[in-house]
Formats: C-alpha cells, sequence, structure tokens
C-alpha cells in the first residue's frame, strides 16, 4: 500500500484517469456489485492498516458536525456548548463544520482528543463500507487524494474492471 505522505503526490499522476474511471462505473458497474466490492476492500484492507500512523483526513479535512453531535463533545471537553461552537465550530449549509485544519483534536500519537464522542463524518470515513456507492463515487475519488486505503481500493478496483490506465503509481 501507498504511504501516507505519497498519496497526494500519486493522485495528482492519475487524477484524470480516476475520474475517467469515476464515469466508466457510472455507466458499467452494478450498484450492489459495486458495494459488494467496496465492502469486501474496505474490510480487507483496512484490517491490516493502522490509521493512527496516518491521519491525513484529520490534516486535510475538517471534521463536520450535526445540531445533535455538539453537546456531546463541548460536555466531554467539560466547555459550555456556546463556547465550543464559538471556539471551534463555524456553521455551514446543513450542518457545522470545524474552523482548523488540521483537526485541532488530533493528538501527536495519531489519536483523537474526542475519541469517545467524535462525530459520524469521522468514525465513518471514508465511507467505503456504506451502500450506495455509485452515487458516491465522487467523494471517494477525492478521498484517493487523501487515504491510502481508499488509493489501493480504487486502483484494485480499476484491476477488477480490467480498466485501461495509463501507469500504476
Amino acid at each position: 500500500m501507498i504511504e501516507p505522505s505519497k498519496v497526494k503526490e500519486a493522485f495528482n499522476r492519475i487524477e484524470d484517469e480516476n475520474y475517467s474511471f469515476r464515469a466508466y462505473l457510472k455507466n458499467h458497474a452494478d450498484e450492489e456489485v459495486l458495494d459488494e466490492q467496496f465492502s469486501k476492500l474496505h474490510k480487507e484492507l483496512f484490517l491490516s492498516n493502522d490509521c493512527s500512523k496516518c491521519r491525513n483526513c484529520c490534516k486535510e479535512y475538517s471534521a463536520s458536525f450535526k445540531e445533535d453531535e455538539l453537546a456531546p463533545v463541548a460536555a466531554f471537553l467539560k466547555i459550555a456548548e456556546k463556547d465550543f461552537r464559538d471556539k471551534y465550530i463555524k456553521e455551514e449549509l446543513g450542518g457545522y463544520q470545524l474552523n482548523v485544519r488540521p483537526c485541532c483534536f488530533l493528538k501527536e500519537d495519531g489519536g483523537c482528543q474526542i475519541e469517545a464522542c467524535k462525530p459520524v463524518s469521522c468514525r465513518d470515513y471514508p465511507y467505503t463500507d456504506k451502500p450506495e456507492r455509485l452515487f458516491g463515487l465522487l467523494s471517494i475519488v477525492d478521498s484517493t487524494s487523501i487515504c491510502p486505503v481508499v488509493f489501493e481500493i480504487f486502483e484494485r478496483l480499476k484491476q477488477e474492471y480490467r480498466f485501461k490506465r495509463r501507469k500504476r503509481y
């Protein structure tokens, strides 16, 4: 699997190819089969991958929060919800987002300061084990620039579909 520090560079070399493969899947993949393929690869690759050694997602994305996720995090941090909102959150269309990047709750050892109550958006990332992947392929392509596991999943799917490529990373 590709090293976390090399994912962005490798993605940049094959970005057009990844978008072409996305278009190919949209037109040729069976939704249920694709979900099964993603789920199988997700389980296999995350079993052997220690996310705490990477945390590109925490470094590159701003965590999203739903309204009902704010109070538990504030309580966990032992601060008032209003103070939590003022210090860490910006309101976005349809929800809330951490106002800093990298994530201010990322610890030096790769752990998460708010692990016990971190938002669903963080817990579920990169969503490769969720249903209806055919309709979430844009976010998957985006995640191939961040997550080594998603990068590998996409490369393996290209092999499974015998997708013509210019070169492997």
